[in-house]
C-alpha cells in the first residue's frame, strides 16, 4: 500500500526515495505552535499533529509524519535559522560542542503508533571564516540547526553517534521498527514493500 509522507522536506522524500518506499507527499495542515514538554515530547506530539491533519484527508492509506529539532545537553533547542546572521550564531553556538537531533515519527495506520529517536552530533571546534563561507552557501535555509550533514555540511561534523539518517531529516531504524509492527517491511535491494 502507498505510504502518505505529510511532510513537504526534501530530505525526507529523499530518503524514502533512496530505499524504494512507494510514496506519495501531502503538504500537513497543522500550524507547529510551541508546545511545553520534553524535547522528545514535543517532537513527537508535532509528528502525530502533522499525520493525523493528513489523515483526515486520506482515511485509508498509511500515513507519515515526522517532526525535527536540534537541541543542546541543557535543554535549549535550536529551531531552522530565519536569517543568515541566525545560521551563522547557531553555527558558532554548536562549533566543538554536541548536540542531539531528536525525531519524533508517527506512523498511522491499522493502528496509531508515536516514537522518537536521538542522534548525538559533534561539530569540530570552526573557525569563523569557516562558518561565514558555509553560511555563504545557504544549506542552512530550512535546516535545524543551521546546517546540512548530507551536504557540505559533513566537512563540520567530527562525530555522529546514533542513526545518522535521522540528522537529514529521518530516523530509519525506527521507521523500519514501526512498520514491521504494521506488518509491513522497507523494500531489499532492488524490491518492493512487502508484507510480513
Amino acid at each position: 500500500m502507498r505510504l502518505i509522507l505529510a511532510s513537504t522536506s526534501p530530505q525526507r522524500s529523499a530518503i524514502l526515495t533512496s530505499l524504494d518506499v512507494d510514496f506519495e507527499v501531502v503538504a500537513p495542515s497543522y500550524d507547529e505552535v510551541p508546545i511545553p514538554g520534553s524535547p522528545e515530547q514535543v517532537v513527537m506530539e508535532r509528528a502525530l499533529g502533522k499525520a493525523l491533519s493528513v489523515a483526515a484527508i486520506t482515511p485509508d492509506r498509511p500515513v507519515l509524519g515526522v517532526d525535527t529539532e536540534v537541541v543542546f545537553d541543557d535543554g535549549d533547542v535550536l529551531g531552522q535559522p530565519a536569517t543568515a546572521r541566525d545560521a551563522h550564531a547557531m553555527l558558532s553556538a554548536l562549533s566543538g560542542r554536541e548536540h542531539r537531533v531528536v525525531s519524533g515519527v508517527a506512523l498511522l495506520g491499522a493502528q496509531q503508533q508515536v516514537a522518537s529517536a536521538v542522534t548525538i552530533v559533534r561539530l569540530r571546534s570552526l573557525s569563523d571564516d569557516e562558518i561565514v563561507a558555509y553560511v555563504a552557501e545557504g544549506e542552512w535555509q530550512g535546516r535545524a540547526g543551521g546546517y546540512a550533514i548530507q551536504e557540505l555540511g559533513a566537512g563540520l561534523v567530527a562525530a555522529v553517534e546514533g542513526d545518522y539518517t535521522n540528522v537529514v531529516g529521518l530516523p530509519v531504524v525506527l521507521l523500519a521498527e514501526l512498520l514491521a509492527t504494521e506488518g509491513l517491511s522497507l523494500p531489499v535491494v532492488g524490491g518492493k514493500p512487502e508484507t510480513t
